[in-house]
């Protein structure tokens, strides 16, 4: 199993209010802004329900939505010119993606005319360039996922959040390859196999 060092873990307790609501933390790290790097990423199912497939023989068996999801991971470098995909696995409850994000060159902004409103569009582009570009790319395969299940009729739902593990160097690149690759093979050691006590 992969073990990632102690700095890397990140600690939900530290809850702070907004508007008079809890909220937790961002887990992305405040001194890296996520436009620029290779970043191990796992997305999980909401309650981790086996949505994508079932595992038998050390094979996967993915479910309709489990193909579409591996398809919308295949997609993310035709849609986007600064991202690379450099491996990835659908398991039944969750995915691991290894990709890899190129920094944009920054187009100046229009000076904005003194009167003009700035549109919901603008605003959520202007948002979603604040989070980063990692965040921006999995928060778009997880609502093209989430429409492809509306439109099909299937029940489905996400976790809220993502985990991200920055990429340092390259032998931990290969580290993480490996988990990835192995990751069906090693499904019962896995932390989201689904406990059975």
């Amino acid at each position: 199993m992969l073990s990632l060092p102690k700095e890397s873990k990140v600690k939900f307790m530290n809850n702070d209010l907004f508007r008079n609501k809890y909220r937790i933390q961002s887990a992305r790290a405040p001194w890296h802004d996520y436009n620029n790097g290779c970043y191990f990423v796992t997305i999980c199912t909401d309650k981790r329900e086996h949505f994508f497939g079932e595992i038998y023989d050390n094979k996967i068996i993915l479910s309709k939505l489990g193909k579409q999801a591996t398809l919308l991971l295949q997609e993310i470098e035709k849609k986007y010119n600064d991202a690379s995909v450099i491996s990835f696995v659908v398991m039944p409850n969750h995915i691991h993606l290894l990709i890899s994000v190129k920094q944009q060159t920054k187009v100046k902004n229009k000076p904005q005319e003194p009167n003009r409103k700035i549109d919901i569009n603008e605003k959520m582009k202007m948002i979603a360039e604040k989070r980063g570009r990692l965040s921006l790319i999995i928060s778009k395969y997880k609502s093209s996922l989430t429409r492809f299940a509306i439109k099909n009729d299937i029940y489905f739902a996400w976790q809220d959040r993502f985990n991200d593990r920055i990429i340092r160097d390259y032998n931990e690149m290969i580290i993480v390859d490996n988990y990835i690759k192995n990751n069906i093979s090693n499904w019962k050691d896995d932390e989201h196999y689904p406990n059975t006590l």
